[in-house]
């Protein structure tokens, strides 16, 4: 009996509190100046997505109380028994609000999918996976751990090098390609949708922008460990009806390292053509992205055109690394006149603040438009606060995401050889390189092996070419 009682006394307080921070939502999303904000098509209910599809957490309404943590408050111990018990009625409205406001940003990972207008034309009906797509929801093995790897004796004698001409232990892979990683830039592609739909050149820019930042939004899980670098001639081809594109890459250079992009979804076009120099600097591993990103919007004539910014794994020998990125990353549109300017902060060591950004959108005479601004792994926000509205936010990872590579559940479908897929690939498919699935499926050993003896081969052809004088 002592334990029951125990236990509803902890239920009320929690229940207390809720209400009281509840309350206090509301009032600042009721006090928030929305009058400046552009006007925004309506966009459908997101809840009947599942997670495993990692769908972009973005909406209409204002998204004022994301500015709101409730974790201070339940920290904090403040007495929750003096606030005011009036208007009852108008804060359980309220709640009801805040709980649809919230819906999206709070979706469970394994909430299952119901039918709706969401599933496309044709749709698909739920696979033998539980998935809407009938993909896979993991990987076949966690990932191997690194422990017995001393990449200071690896890389003390490559300091300042560039590391694309190293050869690394397949310990310190992920079972993914650079062709398959650059096709991860699509995973939050219903941004460049409703940038097609938008009636106007700075809702599409807006959108644009959003889906320019969402390409960095798994980045900070993936400090741990390195796509394989492609093969000369590899390539990898990703058709996905359920988010409406088609993906083809191929790696066109191995010295210099370049991979050549290209997807085509419902009224646009996306293309890269990336060349990555990776350098050691002792502690931290950069990585300095060179070329620029394509995307036209087919039917208002547009062409987007945007740069990368640079990416730095830090505590690269310790066992806890994390991902920074910095830089200004500007995306031009010449038919509207219109240019974002994304400004990526480089984190401080003597600040705990990490992954920050903001920007602006100016017209063809300066300026300023709309405001960009909040943390690149977590929201991005449009707006200038206390009014700003959140239009992007990343999926939430798979429980024990930690243990398979730190991989969203589209990560996890990039690799996997379905069986419309299955006979039907060329020889060239990522998917079907040795190494890489070996790694996977846990045969460390053998993944290391198939691996030097596939770059060996590859240097022994780059050496015929060279005394054949042949080009690729």
């Amino acid at each position: 009996m002592a334990v029951m009682a125990s236990l509803r006394q902890s239920l009320r307080t929690a229940q207390e509190q809720n209400h009281v921070l509840r309350t206090r939502l509301a009032r600042i999303h009721a006090e928030s100046d929305v009058s400046e904000l552009p006007a925004v098509p309506s966009v459908p209910d997101t809840s009947t997505l599942p997670r495993g599809m990692n769908q972009t957490l973005s909406y209409s309404s204002s998204c004022m109380s994301e500015f709101f943590d409730a974790r201070e408050y339940a920290a904090s111990g403040e007495d929750t028994e003096d606030e005011d018990e009036e208007g009852s009625d108008e804060e359980s409205r309220s709640e009801t609000e805040e709980d649809t406001m919230f819906q999206e940003a709070v979706t469970s990972k394994e909430q299952s999918p119901t039918e709706g207008d969401l599933v496309p034309t044709g749709g698909l009906a739920l696979g033998g996976t539980g998935t809407l797509t009938g993909r896979r929801r993991d990987l076949p093995v966690p990932k191997t751990e690194t422990e017995g790897v001393n990449l200071w004796n690896l890389l003390c004698k490559n300091i300042g090098k560039d590391l694309s001409k190293i050869s690394m232990p397949v310990t310190l892979n992920e079972p993914l390609s650079t062709l398959q990683r650059l096709c991860e830039e699509l995973e939050y592609s219903d941004l460049v949708d409703k940038a097609v739909s938008s009636s106007t050149p700075l809702e599409r820019m807006t959108w644009v922008a959003a889906f320019a930042i969402s390409a960095y939004g798994s980045s900070n899980a993936r400090a741990s460990h390195k796509p394989f670098n492609p093969l000369l001639g590899e390539t990898y081809e990703c058709v996905r009806e359920d988010k409406g594109f088609r993906y083809i890459a191929e790696q066109v250079s191995h010295h210099p390292p370049v991979s050549c992009v290209h997807a085509t979804g419902t009224g646009w076009t996306w293309a890269q053509a990336l060349r990555i120099r990776s350098k050691f600097w002792g502690k931290s591993m950069e990585f300095q992205p060179e070329g620029s990103v394509h995307l036209t919007l087919e039917t208002q004539g547009e062409e987007y055109t945007w740069n990368k910014v640079t990416s730095c794994i830090h505590n690269l020998l310790g066992q806890e690394r994390w991902v920074d990125l910095y830089g200004e990353s500007v995306i031009t549109c010449k038919e509207s006149g219109l240019t974002a300017r994304i400004q990526f902060v480089k984190a401080s060591y003597w600040s705990n603040k990490r992954h920050e950004m903001f920007g602006t959108i100016t017209d063809r005479s300066g300026a300023v438009l709309q405001n960009i601004f909040g943390k690149w792994s977590e929201a991005l926000y449009v707006g200038k606060a206390p009014s700003a509205r959140c239009i992007w936010r990343p999926g939430n990872l798979p429980e024990e995401a930690e243990l398979y590579y730190g991989f969203s559940r589209y990560a996890v479908e990039l690799n996997e050889i379905t069986s419309v897929e299955r006979g039907n690939l060329p020889p060239t498919d990522a998917r079907l390189r040795p190494d890489q699935r070996a790694l996977e499926e846990g045969r460390v050993a053998e993944a290391e092996n198939i691996k030097l003896g596939v770059e060996q081969a590859q240097r022994d052809r780059r050496r015929q070419r060279e005394n054949n004088q042949v080009d690729f």
